[in-house]
């Protein structure tokens, strides 16, 4: 029991790690959008894999401890929210982005080894796993955008770039609402290939027996 508990400690240690490479590797590549947010590759799914692998609990509370190791990836955004500056935030609220768009967004991603025993096939539930923990994530991420940085829809919508569809957002949307759609639309632009990039490789990387751990059946 001992050495299994090890095996389970280094395996999860090992798996954030590369979590946390991929994360910088696609930041050094250019795939971070100019306020926050990055398609990475795949950089989520070794963090699911720690839930398909050693479970559920266990998988959030690793989700946990990569929460807090994106604290760190992110100190220049993270501080920035506290020290003054431009960027300062009432405490209140660098405290709710700090414990939504960090520790809740990344602790959520435990959940991707639900489907495991319950789907037959290891790669359909692997993926499926992906898609319903990263979809939270989506979710926390909207939730956090519009609340906190929906002071930011009516510029943003008037980037060059929108033209006609800007206006039209414009146009059908103020206020709550205008927040709610600007937050769906930014979070989606690096949360949607994020999605999509970490469900194809979980579906390839799923039927390896060594990467699920699951046992070979003779």
């Amino acid at each position: 029991m001992k050495n299994q508990n090890t095996r389970r400690l280094v395996e999860s240690a090992l798996l954030i790690a590369i979590a946390a490479v991929l994360e910088l590797v696609s930041k050094l590549i250019g795939l971070e959008l100019p306020f926050g947010g990055t398609i990475t590759l795949a950089s989520m799914f070794p963090i699911v894999l720690i839930s398909y692998r050693h479970g559920v609990k266990w998988g959030l509370l690793s989700g946990f401890t990569y929460s807090l190791v994106q604290m760190l990836l992110g100190v220049k955004v993270v501080s920035a929210m506290f020290l003054p500056g431009d960027d300062q935030m009432v405490l209140w609220q660098a405290i709710c982005v700090c414990l939504l768009d960090y520790v809740l967004a990344y602790t959520v991603l435990g959940l991707g080894g639900i489907f495991k025993n319950k789907v037959k096939k290891p790669a359909l539930a692997l993926a499926l796993g992906v898609i319903v923990a990263l979809l939270l994530r989506y979710l926390v991420h909207i939730v956090s955008g519009a609340i906190f940085y929906g002071a930011w829809a009516e510029w943003f919508f008037t980037q060059e770039g929108f033209y006609s569809i800007g206006e039209k957002i414009l146009s059908t949307f103020s206020g709550t609402g205008l927040s709610i759609v600007y937050s769906v639309f930014y979070n989606g632009l690096y949360m949607i290939p994020e999605i999509i990039i970490t469900t194809v490789v979980a579906a390839i990387l799923g039927n390896i027996p060594q990467i699920t751990g699951e046992k070979k059946v003779h």
